[in-house]
């Protein structure tokens, strides 16, 4: 008995050493179950109440949107409605091309000795644009010359030697064979002068192609030989180009459904004049009228080239230049007419909204017959006069209520509201930079 109570004693003092950590590590335990506990109670609470909140949320702007633009009337621009004269025209991309486009090519071959022509400048038929060395062609000329002479004095002997076996015959002191065979030499020569005579134009003609004469009047192009270098007659580049550009041409393609109203007009000779634009259809470069068209349809687009002749007296109109062509075709007189803008499309077809004196709109359905730039020709239930929307139709209804404002107080209101945005969200930018520092 006293063996064991001496053994309690000495295990107490360490079962004393571990009981303060057993009682830490249940603590802790507790705390841990307590916090788990604690956090699904906090979501399922949020479960429950998160389809209220979004219903709230879904309900709150809907009902402050309501609010807002109950009773709120558009701002919209308006134009008049007219009846006015309206052109019918075909627009088409035509590209400029010369009335005559000469390769001035030497016709002898030679040393280039000058160039009398400035790059890009008019020239005039008949000018002297360059020199080939004459002097080879020259001694070409005098050789023909004397080889023209000596011939002419053998044959103006043999004609004299003639007169005499004449003469001589008719005295019986010849024989009539001898004076036929001077008559067959005065012809041999006589061809043989002839023959000179065209070998010595010849010569002529070749010294005379030294000089290079502009067979058009145009702009010459750039030079394809320098100075000192042997030009040939077969060179393929030539010595330069000449294009003719007054008049200028455009060729451009047109739907061959406008064929029979074009030849009309051409069978009639009556102009049909074409404007030249330029790419951005901002500045009309010319005016012309239709000359020609082409002999045939192309049948893979439908279309047909038409050629147009335009004077072009300033030079505007450059070969191989791309512009806009307007074709007008006829002339529609007092239509009734309404600004392009205005025209809508959609499931009614086309349409415009108009203005009523209640300050609200109408959808009024149009059936469009022609446009010209501004304006388009329709058939609709309006009358001139009647105010129709231009800007701001797309946010419109049937009844709508709208407020009638000018281009200028429009386009004001649109960089108001870009300025007040950009202010916005300068003030969110700078109201949250402290925060986030202070986060940090």
């Amino acid at each position: 008995m006293s063996l064991d109570s001496s053994r309690l004693d000495q295990s107490s003092p360490a079962q004393a050493r571990r009981r303060p950590w057993l009682l830490a590590g249940l603590a802790l335990l507790a705390v841990l179950a307590a916090w788990v506990w604690r956090g699904q109670q906090q979501k399922s609470a949020t479960a429950s109440e998160a389809p209220a909140l979004a219903a709230s949320s879904a309900s709150a702007p809907a009902s402050a949107f309501a609010g807002r633009g109950a009773g709120r009337a558009q701002p919209v621009t308006v134009g008049e409605v007219q009846r006015r004269d309206l052109r019918i025209s075909v627009s088409a991309i035509g590209s400029i091309v010369p009335t005559n486009l000469a390769v001035v090519r030497t016709r002898v071959d030679g040393e280039l000795k000058a160039l009398y022509f400035k790059e890009g400048q008019a020239v005039r038929a008949g000018q002297v644009l360059a020199l080939i060395d004459p002097q080879p062609f020259q001694i070409a000329v005098n050789q023909a010359q004397g080889v023209l002479t000596r011939d002419q004095a053998q044959l103006r002997n043999a004609q004299l030697d003639l007169q005499r076996y004449r003469d001589l015959v008719l005295k019986e002191a010849a024989p009539k064979q001898q004076l036929d065979t001077q008559e067959a030499l005065v012809q041999q020569l006589q061809g043989t002068v002839i023959s000179d005579q065209a070998a010595l134009d010849n010569a002529k003609l070749q010294l005379g192609y030294t000089k290079v004469l502009a067979p058009i009047s145009g702009l010459a192009g750039l030079k394809q030989a320098d100075l000192g270098n042997i030009v040939h007659a077969a060179d393929a580049n030539g010595l330069l180009s000449i294009a003719q550009t007054q008049p200028a041409a455009v060729v451009f393609a047109v739907p061959d459904a406008r064929l029979p109203r074009i030849r009309e007009q051409l069978q009639a000779q009556v102009a049909l004049p074409v404007q030249a634009w330029d790419r951005e259809q901002k500045k009309m470069l010319a005016q012309g009228r239709v000359a020609s068209t082409d002999n045939s349809i192309d049948s893979t687009t439908g279309t047909i080239k038409v050629k147009a002749l335009f004077p072009n007296a300033d030079n505007s109109l450059f070969p191989n230049q791309f512009v806009n062509v307007r074709l007008l075709l006829d002339t529609l007189n007092q239509v009734l007419a309404v600004p392009t803008a205005a025209i809508q499309r959609g499931a009614p077809g086309s349409y415009v909204y108009l203005l009523n004196a209640s300050g609200t709109v109408s959808l009024r359905p149009v059936t469009i017959q022609a446009s010209d730039g501004d304006w388009t020709a329709v058939q609709a239930e309006i009358a001139p006069g009647d105010k129709v929307v231009t800007d701001g139709a797309d946010r419109l209804r049937e009844g709508a209520k709208v407020e009638v404002i000018s281009a200028k107080a429009r386009d004001g209101r649109a960089e108001g509201k870009g300025r007040s945005a950009h202010q916005r969200a300068g003030a969110e930018s700078a109201a949250s930079a402290p925060a986030s520092s202070a986060d940090r």
